[in-house]
């Protein structure tokens, strides 16, 4: 029987979901202007506004402190690893977006259903059965949600995989260092470190202006206090509970919400393929609910 606690875990995670799903569609309006911003600056400016958004949170931060700290070495080198692959799978999605659709993207960055289980071999992590046949299910049911009829992918596609790969590695990175460090403390390191990292690299590459930054403020309200710092906050604490493969398998559940988030706010037509796939998303979640894999170990 699944605890208290997972279930609670999965609550959140499904929240993060949505909130992602939604998301899809603000990062692409904001790249859709006459004169847009860059992918760049939008990527680093969303990461910093939802690190900063947190820092009230320091001050309560020991409400959530866990009974079992990793030293003070393990926990920088983990805010600066899950900082970097953020600041990474960041900017390659956004920038994939200028090129190729919000419902492939939402499909392309689901792949990290699969690529968490895989990156995890090469750490000693263990994949049950139920998460092999979930994590198959949910490829299958996103396939048809969002690129079934699709001739090919394209450099934008390609971009937004690369992104997937960073975002599966961070899954990782806070799967084995959330159950051992203050989620808040946490979430605004690795949320400033990303955030800093893509906006010099921004810095290097684009010219902003003011009147850009105006026109995407709606986005970025939206995708830097919900879609980074509300979201990325919950996903740590859910992952004190729920171990990686688990979360991947409910995250990629965005891209079901990004589907339906494109069909109510873009009108755009969810046809009886893409209705089939997000049954299939449904079904791949049960079946990993069956028997949740065990939390990942890893040495100290």
């Amino acid at each position: 029987m699944i605890s208290r606690d997972i279930l609670k875990a999965d609550a959140m995670l499904l929240l993060v979901a949505v909130i992602w799903g939604v998301g899809f569609v603000v990062q692409k309006t904001a790249m859709s202007g006459a004169d847009p911003i860059g992918p760049l600056t939008f990527a680093g400016t969303r990461l910093l506004i939802g690190g900063i958004i947190l820092l009230p949170l320091l001050l309560v931060a020991r409400r959530w402190r866990p009974t079992r700290l990793a030293s003070s070495g393990q926990q920088w080198k983990a805010m600066a690893g899950a900082g970097a692959l953020l600041a990474g799978g960041g900017m390659l999605q956004q920038w994939g977006l200028v090129y190729t659709e919000a419902g492939v993207a939402g499909f392309v960055t689901g792949l990290y259903v699969v690529l968490v289980p895989l990156l995890g071999l090469f750490i000693g992590y263990r994949v049950s059965r139920n998460t092999w046949v979930a994590t198959a299910l949910a490829v299958v049911g996103m396939y048809l949600l969002s690129v079934t009829g699709r001739p090919a992918l394209n450099p934008g596609d390609l971009l937004v995989l690369g992104g997937a790969v960073c975002w599966a590695a961070q899954v990782l990175v806070i799967g084995w260092i959330a159950p051992r460090m203050c989620p808040v403390k946490l979430a605004v390191g690795q949320n400033l470190i990303g955030g800093l990292l893509a906006t010099a690299v921004a810095v290097m590459v684009e010219t902003t202006t003011a009147a850009q930054l105006q026109t995407v403020l709606w986005e970025l309200a939206y995708a830097g206090p919900l879609a980074i710092g509300l979201a990325f906050f919950l996903q740590i604490l859910a992952q004190r509970d729920a171990p990686p493969a688990h979360t991947a398998i409910l995250l990629s559940m965005e891209a079901v919400f990004g589907a339906i988030a494109g069909a109510a706010l873009l009108q755009e037509r969810l046809t009886g393929i893409m209705l089939l796939g997000c049954a299939v998303v449904l079904v791949a979640m049960l079946v990993a609910q069956r028997k949740p894999p065990v939390q990942m170990t890893t040495a100290d």
